[in-house]
């Protein structure tokens, strides 16, 4: 059988509000543009070689019904002027033969910037315990934008994807922000 390993990821974000929950999430989808597709979320490695492009890039490449993997974030509340986010932080290395790392992560409260900076930093973080290396992210990060040097040779660059929101009293209000990749 022939490995699965996506060789594009594209980063998208949503968000819904409906009476029901189910079509809260739906609606998310739809203001991301993934609901036409059969998802499958997968866990948080960015393959070697892989390349970041658009959503409008990626959405042309993809059919409606086709099986799409995805890592994904998602929250709901039905509770009145709640603050929610949902975010995907993806830390890349400078060496393309080495793997990336996504991280999810999904709060209350944080606005769009902290809960995205938030992501970013897990994911490099992740990265570099996966790579043996144990950091504190506040250590490391270069001063340039976004980048984080885990070694005398390995740099990390980093980008996220965040959907915050408001709840309304009444409905349910979700938050999505996915990678989503092909092979």
């Amino acid at each position: 059988m022939e490995a699965i390993v996506p060789k594009w990821v594209f980063l998208t974000k949503g968000r819904g509000q409906h009476p029901e929950k189910l079509a809260s999430f739906e609606q998310a989808l739809r203001d991301a543009g993934i609901a036409p597709f059969n998802l499958v979320k997968t866990s948080s490695i960015f393959p070697p070689h892989c390349q970041l492009i658009s959503k409008e890039e990626g959405l042309k490449l993809l059919r409606p019904g086709q099986i799409v993997f995805l890592v994904m974030s998602e929250i709901s509340t039905d509770e009145g002027h709640r603050l929610i986010s949902a975010s995907v932080g993806l830390a890349i290395p400078n060496d393309a033969h080495l793997y990336g790392y996504l991280s999810e992560h999904h709060s209350f409260g944080q606005d769009e910037e902290e809960a995205g900076k938030y992501a970013e930093r897990l994911a490099a973080y992740m990265l570099a315990t996966t790579l043996g290396k144990d950091f504190d992210t506040g250590k490391i990060w270069t001063g340039k934008e976004n980048v984080f040097k885990i070694s005398d040779t390995l740099e990390v660059k980093t980008t996220n994807i965040t959907q915050t929101t408001t709840g309304q009293k009444g409905l349910w209000t979700t938050a999505i922000a996915a990678a989503v990749g092909r092979t």
